[in-house]
């Protein structure tokens, strides 16, 4: 799966067309201390599944070495409870990358109890309260439909 449209016309300040997309939806009614933890912990596995996702290390001018992040914007979204579920649906019928984050893991207090809690419940009983999808942009849009941009 590609990651860019190459830039054709030689202008390397053009921005870069991602033929993916990296989104996050949250849950409308999350704090704002939730909103920023849960995105986080969504888009720290993305790397282990689709490396091309990654970038380079950066390095700056002192030539000190800082870890590589990803090479897209990570888009947030934000849709109501019943937005969520039907996202979720939608995503695991088209087969794309999904991470998703339910209600249960803010009382968990480690990966094990995560993934515990996780594959307690049905796929369709998920209290999500979040979820990131990756995948073809066009995929990820239909996805999303119904959701709005996070201000």
């Amino acid at each position: 799966m590609g990651n860019t449209h190459e830039n054709t016309s030689g202008d390397r300040t053009a921005p870069v067309r991602f033929d993916t997309k990296i989104a996050v939806l949250l849950r409308d009614d999350l704090e704002t201390w939730q909103r920023l933890n849960v995105t986080a912990f969504l888009v720290s596995g993305l790397g282990t599944v689709a490396p091309e996702v990654i970038g380079e290390p950066y390095e700056d001018a002192d030539a000190t070495a800082y870890l590589p992040m990803l090479r897209q914007p990570v888009l947030v979204f934000e849709g109501a409870k019943e937005t969520l579920t039907a996202a979720h649906t939608k995503a695991l019928s088209r087969s794309l990358e999904v991470a998703v984050f339910t209600s249960d893991l803010f009382g968990t207090g480690s990966d094990r109890d995560n993934r515990a809690a996780v594959r307690a419940v049905g796929r369709d009983a998920l209290d999500l309260v979040s979820l990131a999808v990756y995948g073809p942009r066009n995929a990820v849009d239909k996805v999303l439909k119904g959701a709005r941009m996070h201000p």
